[in-house]
């Protein structure tokens, strides 16, 4: 008996219908980090667990609770990346990366894994794209980060997002700061959901950022970070905003931003889009000086950023916002006559290795139903091809969309679809 299988739950699958849309943003992207002089970097789909646990923190949701692990044969610990700035950093290491000429600004793209509750905007098995450079403590890095993630959304079409960005501190000063957090949220503690509670001696600033509507109430008047921030990081930040003025990126200051993971320090910032409720982080990211040296590297700082496709994608539908051109080919091939048939496989592939998107059905026969096939799928042009065609070494060339004809001999005609068809 035939079994049916289905998708696991949180996952999706990537129809031809949809495909061109993940290729836009993919192309889009690519082209943003090539302008401000990033390179790809690919890392492994799985890497050791502890890896995520270290940089990513005990205390934080994707190690307690989100992330998929497993042990190979030989009993070693693995997890799917939950997130791409952990495997990012390793690699960099590993490689010695911060040797090399022009290889401190990378970028990556991919899927990535977590075990959450499935909802708009969110998946187990998720697409994100990210940005880390390592090379600098300067403001203006901070700045140029942000103003990265802030041209790509532009360029998408989109304006219906914020830029959002706080400090976070060092270790000079947050210290303090956790103490100070742990004395005021200590009070409604019976108030506060379990994973706040659980929270609250761990790694308090979380409690800042939890989405549950009765703790996102007691944290409106926490104390802010900005107030005890140290000389140092209170000077970082005013010359991150600064900069950011200069390149004339708008932005309003949310104290409340601390991002969900331990390695992040100072600079903090999220783009969110007003529009798709609890959901609505488009880009998150920030600084993470102390990481590099903590994978046994040189202690070189870092900032970066990452998102989703998926809400991306949300951000995108919801705003109207085009994404590029459906896959349409150049032109159908029509043909009347056995011996044509046998022309048919060689024309075509010279016409695909020229570049020339091209489509046939030799199971059609009728001249009208291929045609109808060819209006079916908006092709530029048809082809058509028959044996008083053959005969003369000639092929007609019809442009759908004016009707107009014309024979081109069939020794020109590769040549002529591949100066037409690149316009």
């Amino acid at each position: 008996m035939a079994v049916k299988y289905q998708i696991p739950r949180g996952t999706f699958d990537i129809l031809p219908e949809d495909s061109y849309k993940w290729q836009y943003i993919t192309v889009v992207f690519r082209k943003i980090a090539r302008s401000f002089n990033y390179q790809e970097i690919v890392t492994p789909i799985f890497e050791k667990r502890e890896l995520f646990e270290r940089s990513v923190g005990n205390s934080s949701d994707i190690v307690q609770k989100e992330m998929y692990k497993f042990k190979d044969k030989k009993g070693r610990e693995f997890a799917l990346r939950p997130e791409g700035t952990a495997p990012v950093v390793r690699s960099f290491v590993e490689n010695n990366l911060g040797m090399k000429d022009n290889s401190s600004k990378l970028y990556y793209l991919g899927p990535m894994f977590r075990y959450d509750r499935p909802q708009k905007g969110r998946f187990r098995q998720f697409y994100q794209y990210g940005v880390e450079n390592i090379s600098s403590d300067d403001p203006y890095i901070d700045a140029e980060v942000i103003a990265m993630g802030y041209v790509f959304l532009k360029k998408l079409g989109l304006s219906n997002f914020e830029l959002e960005i706080n400090s976070i501190g060092c270790t000079n000063c947050t210290g303090n700061y956790d103490k100070i957090l742990v004395k005021y949220f200590t009070p409604f503690i019976q108030e506060l959901c379990s994973d706040c509670r659980d929270r609250i001696n761990k790694n308090p600033k979380r409690l800042l950022d939890c989405k549950v509507p009765e703790c996102k109430k007691i944290a409106q008047n926490a104390p802010s970070m900005l107030d005890y921030l140290d000389e140092e990081c209170k000077e970082h930040f005013l010359e991150v905003q600064r900069n950011l003025k200069i390149m004339k990126i708008p932005f309003t200051i949310n104290p409340k931003i601390v991002r969900g993971l331990d390695y992040y320090n100072k600079t903090a910032f999220e783009f969110v889009d007003k529009n798709l409720g609890t959901q609505d982080t488009l880009i998150g990211g920030g600084r993470y000086n102390d990481l590099i040296g903590q994978f046994g590297g040189k202690d070189v700082p870092g900032i970066g950023y990452a998102g989703g496709f998926e809400r991306l994608m949300l951000s995108m539908e919801t705003e109207g916002v085009t994404f590029g051109e459906k896959q349409i080919p150049d032109i159908y091939l029509v043909t009347l006559g056995e011996k044509v048939k046998d022309v048919a496989g060689k024309l075509l592939l010279d016409l695909r290795i020229a570049g020339v998107s091209a489509e046939y059905d030799p199971a059609k026969n009728s001249i009208k139903s291929q045609m109808k096939t060819a209006n079916k799928l908006q092709v530029r042009f048809a082809l058509i091809l028959g044996d008083d065609e053959l005969a003369r070494n000639k092929i007609i060339l019809k442009d759908m969309k004016s009707g107009e004809q014309e024979l081109i001999g069939l020794e020109k005609i590769v040549e002529s679809l591949k100066k037409t068809c690149k316009k």
